[in-house]
């Protein structure tokens, strides 16, 4: 890594008071420029903080798994983000207070039944240690002020990383890449995609994961929550909304999600 440790933690403290004050921030690629282990090493201290803090972490979420996304971004992999129990809002209602510029997406998450730390960490590997899967809405936020991100940014900021609300367990012969979705805002439909929109297969994106984990040295464990990526585009959201998000397999709905924003 090329960037200096203290351009590192200049930017890990800048996002994170942005978080703390609810106030966004200026990029942070003033400081890092484009160096990926750099932004990923932001990241590192602030997930360490947050843990420090009582927060325990749960999974990871996968971003940028859309070509078009990596196109827009001149990138040409996903990034990854971490999972903290506090993001998780299943069955809550989402107070306005805790987001500053939030987006919602539809896409699948896996629960791991096996560590996923050896071998060839290949589809095949990760799809026999997926123990469900569910239908997912990531609410991502970002820190930066107005989305002004690029890659680095995004990795820095734990992928803009929001909360995350988990819905319906699929049944267990639905194949991830063969799904559709159609996400609702307010009962209009805002958002639809396929599964094979996420990396081709959104077990595709667990494998990369799997592997990029393991070489980040922190591997994915047995009970861990994988967001997958979004299966269609995202759409910005406001107090009092209601988000329905339905996945279905061979023509018939399979499982849904919902959320409700809390009015401000």
């Amino acid at each position: 890594m090329s960037t200096s440790i203290q351009a590192v933690t200049r930017s890990a403290a800048r996002l994170r008071e942005s978080a703390i004050t609810a106030n966004p921030c200026a990029p942070v690629r003033d400081l890092i420029g484009t160096d990926i282990a750099a932004a990923y090493a932001v990241q590192e201290q602030i997930t360490q903080a947050r843990i420090a803090g009582g927060a325990r972490v749960v999974g990871r979420k996968i971003g940028l798994t859309s070509p078009a996304v990596q196109q827009q971004l001149g990138v040409d992999q996903p990034d990854f983000g971490v999972l903290f129990d506090d993001m998780d809002y299943t069955r809550r209602t989402v107070p306005p207070a805790l987001l500053l510029q939030p987006k919602v997406e539809a896409e699948l998450a896996f629960v791991l039944g096996e560590d996923l730390a050896e071998g060839p960490l290949d589809i095949e590997q990760v799809q026999s240690a997926v123990a469900s899967t569910w239908v997912a809405l990531e609410i991502v936020d970002s820190r930066i002020a107005g989305w002004d991100i690029t890659y680095a940014d995004t990795v820095a900021d734990n992928a803009s990383a929001g909360l995350f609300v988990i819905g319906e367990e699929l049944p267990g012969y639905v194949e991830p890449a063969l799904v559709t979705m159609a996400m609702s805002l307010n009962g209009a439909v805002v958002s639809s995609g396929r599964g094979a929109d996420c990396l081709g297969d959104p077990l595709n994106a667990l494998a990369w994961l799997a592997r990029t984990a393991r070489e980040f040295g922190d591997p994915l464990r047995a009970g861990q929550v994988v967001l997958s990526g979004a299966l269609g585009p995202m759409a910005p959201v406001s107090p009092g909304d209601r988000v329905d998000a339905v996945i279905s397999f061979g023509g018939t709905v399979v499982g849904s999600v919902t959320t409700v924003f809390e009015e401000a």
